[in-house]
């Protein structure tokens, strides 16, 4: 039997809609004589991460953090991490008119984030306001991807089932975790697979 097309989407954020320039975290390492990959590899350890994207910490601790982790005097880790972060991401244009295709063709359209405090306001930056039908925040809610609970909310924001709502992610867990909440997941690598959505969205 063949599946019936999904009448929403679920999309994440961070490698799907934004997009980050890894050079600019190669310059700041290499200005403060840093290991490179050593910004993004601090900050992303799990001890300090999960704080930051369930609403137990903002994202000023979070970075206060990563900058205490850092081989570098205090002040010089503190003023290296602020450099980095003034970079704040880019749009991929192409996923966004992807995102507006499938809004005018009347699916619902979700964003869905494991995301700090600062995400309201990034999507404010990126001129992302308002391209959504909801913003599902893991800060917010208290709970990241890829546990149930997420899904579940993120499914209710949107007002169906899960098994009616196409969830797009570019972490492998975050997709586990959606099919293992009985929602379809697709595993986003680059921008052929538009052709694959648009048929799971019934708008081939």
């Amino acid at each position: 039997m063949q599946r019936q097309p999904a009448r929403a989407l679920l999309i994440d954020l961070d490698g799907v809609l934004r997009l980050w320039d890894p050079e600019v975290g190669k310059t700041v390492e290499a200005e403060h004589g840093l290991e490179p990959g050593v910004l993004v590899r601090t900050a992303m350890s799990w001890d300090i991460y999960r704080p930051a994207v369930v609403g137990e910490i903002v994202d000023a601790d979070w970075m206060r953090l990563v900058a205490t982790r850092l081989p570098l005097p205090q002040d010089e880790a503190i003023a290296a991490v602020a450099e980095w972060q003034t970079h704040r991401g880019y749009v991929d244009h192409e996923v966004l008119a992807f995102v507006r295709e499938v809004r005018a063709a009347g699916r619902p359209v979700g964003l869905a984030s494991n995301a700090t405090d600062l995400l309201r306001g990034d999507l404010e930056a990126l001129g992302l306001t308002g391209e959504f039908d909801t913003v599902v925040s893991s800060w917010e809610l208290k709970i990241h991807k890829p546990a149930p609970g997420f899904f579940e909310r993120a499914c209710a924001a949107l007002g169906l089932e899960p098994p009616w709502v196409l969830f797009v992610d570019d972490d492998d867990r975050a997709v586990r975790g959606a099919r293992a909440a009985r929602m379809p997941a697709y595993r986003w690598s680059s921008r052929r697979d538009f052709t694959y959505l648009r048929a799971a969205l019934g708008l081939s």
